[in-house]
């Protein structure tokens, strides 16, 4: 795509060229070493110069006739070289060599013939607009072109691209016509709002606006503009356009993690100086962002002479080019019919939620799912959040890789437990009395795991921890959280952090990828961008041992059977496995939790979180049934 520039090019700093006449002090040579010396710095005092019809030019009018000419470049002057001009009595010609360097950064070379005459002893440059280009004429001038490259795509598992043109519907309001401003404003408020646009200062904005404005409301995919069109098209002053935009197959899909691709901002050209220009294309956040140097690559320049036409529009000749280098892609292990059953469940939930899906036999992350809307941000990678109850499934493979308990062994389950002066109750007071360990682990019994934390310990619970890779250093080419393990000091931080409360913090990927470790049996990284691949490896962490991990993924088996899971019982295909959690994460109102659920199906493990949504069975189970009945 061709742009014209519109803004004045920077001025740069230019190498100087060593010139030095041939052929003395009363030859050419040193008069047209002067005069490119002259040109270089804008000013010609001193230096002889004639029109073509031989009358004597200013160093003034020499300067503003080069500078007219020259354009855009005008505050780049080229550097300038020439050999000794061929002399014939009265007349001499030198074959100048100008060098510009053009606002990208591309060298542009062409040699121009200069001329000279000689008239009372003394040479003189003959002035005409050949002198700065040989095709330039009075009254043109050299302009620069952007060439914007093809921006290249983000590529899903199988090496399709996720991003594609799309044909969208901008939404404008014309604000002289728009004669019932409130009304139009309530209205298209309601409308997009089942798109997750905000309309707040809509009518501030109009009537700050101009009257021949257009005011953008929105840019809607031209699926979800038919689903309001019948409703706002002939609200007065709304107009609307037909475009096309790089977009990804939904307005959700994989939204916060992917990032997205429109105009640059003013923000955009002030935090990249001279990288960017008006009506270039960007990406904006998640992946797009990270990536969007390799994504967009390089742009080219063309260099062109402008006509000036008497009437109408002016004309352009090409007189050079440096084609744009196109973009390189980013490889992900996206699966798009898990993302797309990803997204949907989230879409079922009001509050903020993640799911992450972990295909458990490699480590690709094959879903990303945040909400509602597609989501602000990346919290299935970003929150930093306690896992609550899920986390016992890290204390249980602790205990029972020490031999504290077996699946079997008698836990107590009390309707509370004290330690250190703090007390610890069950959800809905639940008390089991004496049970065995799997049946207090399906129940997610708290005061059994506040009561075994003493003999757990804190090393316990952190060799367990990084076991399944909870806060390690691993990287999946996005900004992600790892975890953050409690210290399990003083002991009755240890015994919340046994059920995952305390200062334990994890994201629900780290959750994701610490479920996919019991159902694989060891933990391997999970892998998301895998081209570029990101710098360094974790060191490899051992196997599970299988005295632990089987029967944990038997108990784990026992939460959706008979726990606090069985509403996952009637998914059909492969069994289900998992464990809810419920989180407290403000100490000033225990009631006030996050809903979540870690398990897996088949080849794919998953974590979902629930921002204040309760209990994870309320909450993350039901995003969880949707999410596998659609697989």
């Amino acid at each position: 795509m061709l742009r014209l520039r519109t803004a004045a090019v920077t001025a740069l700093v230019l190498a100087s060229t060593s010139l030095t006449a041939c052929s003395g002090s009363d030859g050419p040579g040193d008069t047209l070493n002067a005069f490119l010396a002259g040109w270089r710095s804008g000013n010609l005092d001193g230096v002889g110069v004639v029109s073509a019809a031989g009358q004597t030019m200013s160093a003034a009018d020499v300067n503003a006739a080069i500078r007219a000419l020259s354009g855009e470049l005008a505050d780049t002057p080229p550097e300038l070289s020439a050999p000794e001009p061929a002399e014939d009595k009265t007349l001499a010609t030198g074959d100048v060599k100008v060098t510009w360097t053009l606002p990208g950064g591309h060298r542009w070379e062409y040699q121009t013939p200069v001329r000279l005459s000689k008239g009372d002893d003394a040479w003189r440059v003959v002035w005409e607009p050949a002198v700065v280009h040989p095709q330039l004429k009075e009254g043109d001038e050299l302009r620069v072109q952007r060439i914007a490259g093809t921006r290249a795509a983000i590529l899903d598992a199988a090496g399709s691209p996720i991003f594609s043109d799309r044909k969208v519907v901008v939404v404008g309001i014309h604000p002289k016509l728009a004669t019932s401003l409130d009304s139009t404003v309530a209205t298209l408020g309601t409308e997009m709002k089942q798109f997750g646009v905000d309309l707040s200062g809509l009518k501030a904005e109009v009537e700050a606006a101009e009257p021949d404005d257009e005011v953008v409301v929105a840019t809607l995919r031209d699926t979800d503009y038919a689903k309001i069109k019948a409703k706002i098209e002939n609200l007065p002053g709304l107009q609307t356009r037909e475009e096309t935009r790089f977009l990804a197959p939904t307005r959700v899909f994989a939204r916060a993690l992917l990032g997205t691709v429109g105009d640059v901002t003013k923000e955009d050209m002030d935090a990249k100086p001279g990288v960017f220009e008006i009506g270039d294309q960007t990406g904006h956040g998640g992946l797009q962002e990270r990536y969007d140097e390799q994504l967009r690559g390089t742009p080219g320049e063309a260099v062109v002479i402008t006509q000036a036409a008497p009437a109408g529009e002016p004309t352009f000749t090409e007189l050079w080019r440096a084609e744009p280098a196109a973009g390189k892609p980013v490889r992900t292990t996206l699966d798009p019919k898990i993302q797309t059953a990803a997204d949907d469940a989230v879409s079922t939930e009001a509050k903020r939620a993640a799911l992450v899906a972990i295909k458990i036999s490699d480590g690709s992350i094959v879903a990303v799912a945040n909400g509602p809307n597609g989501g602000a941000e990346n919290l299935a990678f970003t929150a930093q959040v306690p896992p609550g109850s899920t986390y016992k499934m890290v204390s249980a493979l602790g205990l029972l890789d020490a031999n504290i308990v077996g699946r079997d062994s008698p836990v107590a389950c009390p309707k509370t437990f004290t330690v250190d002066g703090r007390t610890f109750n069950n959800a809905y007071d639940m008390q089991l009395g004496t049970v065995p360990f799997h049946t207090g682990f399906a129940r997610s019994c708290n005061t059994a795991f506040a009561a075994l934390s003493a003999k757990l310990g804190a090393p316990g619970l952190a060799a367990a921890s990084a076991q399944l890779g909870i806060g390690g250093t691993w990287d999946v080419g996005a900004e992600a959280y790892t975890g953050k393990v409690s210290p399990g000091t003083p002991a009755a931080e240890l015994a919340a952090a046994a059920f995952g409360q305390g200062k334990t913090v994890v994201s629900p990927l780290a959750m994701a990828a610490a479920t996919a470790a019991v159902a694989r049996g060891a933990f391997a990284a999970p892998k998301l961008v895998i081209d570029p691949a990101p710098a360094g490896s974790p060191a490899p962490v051992a196997p599970l041992k299988e005295t632990s991990v089987t029967p944990l993924k038997e108990m784990m088996r026992e939460v959706v059977t008979a726990g606090t899971a069985t509403d996952l019982k009637s998914v059909k295909g492969d069994p289900v496995y998992g464990k809810t959690g419920t989180a407290e994460f403000d100490d000033t109102d225990l009631d006030k939790t996050h809903g979540w659920f870690v398990g897996w199906r088949g080849d794919i493990a998953v974590a979902v979180f629930v921002e204040e949504g309760g209990t994870g069975g309320g909450a993350a189970v039901p995003l969880v049934k949707n999410f596998f009945s659609a697989l």
